[in-house]
């Protein structure tokens, strides 16, 4: 038996035990860290109301009452849904944040951010019409 393989079940019992990493309440905490609750504002707009398909634009904002560093991500309308779409930045130092955006889903798209997955903070939707 090789020593990788003679590990496994000491590793493997560390983490049932919550001795490593720290595990989904650790996340939780983390992310709890990162605004400061009832105080949290979020707002956005784009750059260019008109786009052809695929031609990127930028939506940028400001929030108060969120810290440096944390996740900002894009919304997309998609029937009665809120959909997260692969576009996310961190909030500067200042408070704002700013995304390179490309659509291709031609029509009017309505946008919004969000801050992180839990969307503590959402700004009010945008329209970006894709021709």
């Amino acid at each position: 038996m090789n020593r990788t393989t003679a590990a496994r079940p000491v590793v493997a019992g560390l983490l049932a035990l919550g001795v490593l990493g720290t595990g989904a309440a650790g996340a939780h905490a983390a992310a709890a860290d990162a605004v400061d609750p009832g105080n949290e504002l979020i707002t956005a707009r784009s750059d260019a109301p008109t786009v052809k398909t695929w031609e990127e634009f930028r939506v940028q904002g400001r929030t108060e009452g969120v810290r440096p560093g944390y996740t900002v991500l894009l919304q997309q309308k998609q029937g009665a849904e809120w959909k997260a779409l692969p576009v996310s930045t961190v909030v500067n130092r200042d408070g704002s944040y700013r995304m390179r955006v490309k659509l291709g889903m031609r029509g009017e798209n309505q946008l919004r951010t969000v801050t992180g997955r839990d969307g503590t903070a959402v700004s009010a939707p945008m329209t970006v019409e894709v021709r």
